[in-house]
């Protein structure tokens, strides 16, 4: 009972800090709403400017991240220690991926001088500036919390390695897959946002 009571606590408190990371997301996402009202056309103009090949392959890297996450807190609930390791191992793989996509697609950017307080852009329309100086933002903040995703994932790996996560002591695997989950969320609506305004 007492375990019970105490992976409760953990998951609210998860529930929780989730909650204000929503928060701040939203707020960004309702900043861009409000300048897209004034500029809408620069903010088409700004998304064209934007590779939509790297934007839905990094969808699909993080949707399928998702699923093997959560499918391997089935396995660890499941006992199959093994099946877990290796699905834990490919969503870091996946991070990983999204992580070096999205360097080239800033490399590529910056090159071609689109990045706040360049030349290309003091010369060019309000609204295109703060399109840029809201996609550098937003998925440069994302860009954070996956990698802080990565660390937990990593963590919970080494757990379930080291047998300190188990079927029975799940929470430190399970609060790792909701914050990554989050991760995913949160792409979901930054993809049409930037890569999909028309």
């Amino acid at each position: 009972m007492e375990k019970a009571i105490d992976r409760t606590g953990i998951k609210i408190g998860m529930w929780i800090f989730l909650y204000s990371e929503i928060i701040l997301f939203a707020g960004l996402f309702v900043l861009y709403a409000v300048y897209f009202h004034f500029y809408p056309d620069d903010f088409v103009a700004g998304g064209l400017e934007l590779n939509r090949i790297f934007g839905t392959a990094n969808t699909l890297v993080l949707l399928i991240s998702s699923f093997t996450v959560a499918a391997s807190i089935t396995a660890v609930s499941n006992g199959k220690k093994n099946h877990a390791i290796g699905l834990l191992l490919f969503s870091l793989l996946c991070g990983l991926t999204f992580l070096i996509n999205k360097y080239f697609e800033w490399g590529a950017k910056f090159h071609h001088g689109l990045y706040p307080n360049s030349d290309y852009l003091l010369d060019s329309e309000p609204g295109l500036q703060i399109f840029f100086g809201l996609y550098y933002t937003i998925t440069g903040l994302h860009g954070i919390h996956v990698i802080i995703g990565m660390v937990l994932l990593a963590i919970s790996l080494v757990m379930v390695i080291n047998n300190r996560v188990t079927a029975e002591r799940i929470s430190m695997l399970d609060n790792s897959g909701l914050y990554w989950h989050l991760v995913d969320l949160i792409w979901i609506f930054v993809f049409p946002l930037f890569y999909l305004v028309l």
